[in-house]
């Protein structure tokens, strides 16, 4: 992507001759406020929400403040490339699409494409076609609403990785790894900080977790691992003899058993008068994640797969060590965008001292160059300047979040490819006012330290 600042301002700027606007607001704020203005109130707190009191969320974005650009003048910065190579892979720009589970929730809202029940053929398939398009990689989640199959197909070519929730049954995670390597995925990204769900104020107050409505689980509903345990739940439920009483139906359990009944597969009115979309539910709500893992199990993962694994959810230099010595390829500085522990060190904050670590960890000096060993960054990006100051201060590439999940809200896949298309526009210009023509080039230097 060469000077792609200029060609996607000018674009804008033409088109605006003719009174048309961008496909979505380029501001992060007003981005923000358009999606939380379309989507479903559920969907909305679900994605936007971080845990507690949110000062958390909070403080991901407060502190790219903290951190400030100085331009430079009289540099040859005509042309400029923010070209990377990650785990041997050239890519276009130092930039993935974050693992986001239950998408389908982004789209609900989407009435004329067939609204909550067409939700999941909108929302994976969606971001695989911008994905494709950009040629930039794809973190395929465990919670995904379409089977890793099914948006692997829709990237055909496109990079894709998969992030994989450690469920308390061991042979289903080697299903998913397994499933992951036959699907093209290029390397694994295990989620370390939510063994447990945190305390999310904004979903607790509206009683709403979509897994138990069956939305998000379709990684799950699609393995033969899992089908396995829920068809052993449904033969133990009947030796055990049926349920001599039952709450009373309201409209919401109705409503909640319909949706399990449309996303099981097979037909909606078989699955609502037989006991395995319930059963299915019940099973993924025992089996996942797992509080009980140490880095003894990272060694045990390393052993199952060839592909390289990075662990995300990475805040303090000694698990990124611990990391490392226990068969890790890669770390990700993350917090979850906010969303486990409430009053939480800022993402960012941690980012610097982690990369120190992992350099001397392999040898390698901050200051002078990658060690083979990518840091990755995520939890707060929300513009180009802030991707500049992730990797100002030593990452290798960012996870973009939040900000596609409301393009894709607005406009389908036209709003994630223009969101990322604004986001990697401000990079480039970012670059070009701070003297910078490559991403290989950007440093501490670049801060006001």
């Amino acid at each position: 992507m060469r000077n792609i600042g200029r060609t996607v301002q000018s674009s804008i700027y033409r088109d605006g001759v003719f009174g048309r606007r961008p496909v979505v607001p380029t501001d992060p704020d007003a981005l923000a406020g358009s999606a939380r203005r379309r989507m479903t109130r559920t969907g909305w707190s679900y994605v936007a929400g971080g845990a507690g009191a949110q000062r958390t969320v909070d403080a991901n974005r407060e502190a790219f403040g903290r951190y400030r650009i100085v331009p430079r003048q009289m540099v040859d910065v005509g042309e400029r490339s923010l070209a990377t190579t990650l785990l041997g892979r050239d890519l276009p720009a130092p930039l993935l699409f974050a693992p986001v589970g239950a998408l389908e929730l982004a789209v609900q809202h989407q009435l004329g494409r067939g609204g909550r029940w067409a939700a999941p053929r909108n929302a994976e398939p969606a971001l695989a076609r911008a994905a494709r398009d950009l040629g930039l990689p794809v973190v395929i989640s465990t919670q995904a609403s379409t089977p890793m199959e099914d948006t692997a197909a829709a990237l055909g070519d496109s990079p894709r990785w998969f992030q994989l929730y450690w469920s308390s049954d061991d042979a289903l995670v080697e299903s998913f790894v397994s499933r992951a390597e036959a699907s093209g995925c290029e390397a694994i990204v295990v989620t370390l900080d939510t063994h447990v769900l945190g305390w999310r104020t904004r979903d607790l107050d509206l009683g709403y977790l979509p897994f138990a409505r069956a939305e998000g689980i379709a990684q799950y509903l699609r393995d033969p691992v899992f089908q396995e345990l829920v068809e052993a739940r449904v033969r133990g439920a009947g030796s055990a003899g049926s349920e001599t009483t039952a709450p009373r139906p309201t409209v919401a359990a109705v409503r909640s058993l319909l949706s399990m009944a449309r996303h099981h597969p097979g037909p909606t009115w078989r699955n609502l008068t037989q006991p395995s979309a319930r059963a299915a539910v019940e099973t993924f709500l025992d089996v996942f994640s797992r509080s009980t893992l140490t880095w003894t199990d990272l060694a045990w993962l390393r052993e199952r797969t060839t592909l390289p694994i990075l662990v995300k959810g990475i805040q303090h230099p000694d698990d990124a060590r611990a990391a490392l010595d226990h068969g890790a390829n890669g770390i990700i500085v993350s917090n979850h965008g906010g969303r486990q522990i409430d009053n939480a060190v800022a993402s960012l904050d941690a980012l610097a001292p982690v990369v120190d670590a992992v350099r001397a960890h392999a040898g390698t000096g901050a200051a002078t160059g990658t060690s083979g060993v990518p840091v990755l960054f995520d939890s707060g990006i929300r513009t180009g300047a802030d991707v500049f100051t992730a990797l100002a201060l030593g990452a290798d590439a960012v996870l973009l979040g939040r900000p596609w999940v409301y393009g894709l809200a607005l406009a389908g896949a036209d709003g994630v490819r223009a969101v990322t298309e604004h986001v990697l526009a401000e990079l480039d210009l970012t670059m070009a006012l701070a003297g910078v023509s490559a991403t290989g080039q950007i440093g501490r230097h670049n801060l006001a330290l």
